[in-house]
C-alpha cells in the first residue's frame, strides 16, 4: 500500500503529537495511540467466496496493528480488539508497552515446531506447496497458501506425496501436518525393518 506524500506528513504529524501526549501518562490505550481510518478498494486477488473484505481499515501509524469493517466504527472496533489481544500478549511476555508515535518493532511468530526437521519442512514445501522456498511458522496453515474454498487440493497432494490422510487435522497448521507426516514416516520404517 503506498501512501500520497501529503498522507505520509500527515501521518508524521499525528505520531509526532501523539508521542508528545504520551509523556502525560504512564499505561495507554489504543486511543492514545496515532490512529488512521482508510477506505479500500476491493482487491481481486482476494475475491474468492471464503474471503471477506471490508470498505474501511483503521491502522496506527507505525504500528502494525489493523482493523477492518464495513464503516469507519467497525474498523475501529477490530483494530481496538487486535490493540486488546496483542497488549495482553506483550504484557504476559513481560515485554514493555510500546509508546505511542513510536515506530513498532517487527515481530515474527515462532518457527520451532515447524523447523523441527528442516529437511521434510524444505520438501514439504517444494512438493506440496509447489513453491520454490517459503518463509513459515508455527502459525502457518494450508489457507496462507491458495485462494480456494477448501483444502481439499493440497489434502490430495500431501496423500499423493507423503501417503498419508491429514484431512483431520482441523487448524490446517503446517506443524502439525509435518509433526504426523514424521510419525507417519518413522511407523513405515519400524515396520518394514
Amino acid at each position: 500500500m503506498s501512501f500520497s506524500r501529503t498522507t505520509r506528513a500527515m501521518s508524521k504529524m499525528l505520531a509526532s503529537w501523539k508521542w508528545l501526549l504520551s509523556f502525560r501518562k504512564p499505561d495507554w490505550r489504543a486511543d492514545d495511540y496515532p490512529i488512521r481510518v482508510t477506505k479500500q478498494e476491493p482487491d481481486a486477488a482476494f475475491s474468492a467466496p471464503r474471503f471477506s473484505q471490508h470498505r474501511y481499515r483503521a491502522y496506527i501509524v507505525n504500528g502494525a496493528i489493523a482493523g477492518s469493517g464495513d464503516t469507519p466504527i467497525e474498523a475501529m472496533a477490530g483494530l481496538k480488539q487486535n490493540f486488546e489481544s496483542v497488549t495482553r500478549r506483550r504484557r504476559e511476555e513481560g515485554l514493555p508497552s510500546i509508546r505511542p508515535g513510536k515506530n513498532w518493532p517487527v515481530e515474527f511468530a515462532s518457527q520451532e515446531k515447524v523447523s523441527a526437521d528442516e529437511s521434510l519442512s524444505e520438501d514439504f514445501i517444494h512438493k506440496v506447496l509447489g513453491l520454490d522456498w517459503a518463509w513459515i511458522s508455527d502459525e502457518s496453515s494450508l489457507w496462507d497458501f491458495h485462494t480456494e474454498q477448501t483444502n481439499d487440493l493440497l489434502l490430495t497432494k500431501i496423500r499423493d506425496v507423503y501417503g498419508i490422510d491429514v484431512s483431520d487435522v482441523e487448524s490446517a497448521r503446517l506443524w502439525e501436518i509435518l509433526e504426523r507426516i514424521k510419525r507417519h514416516k518413522t511407523s513405515e520404517h519400524d515396520h518394514s525393518s
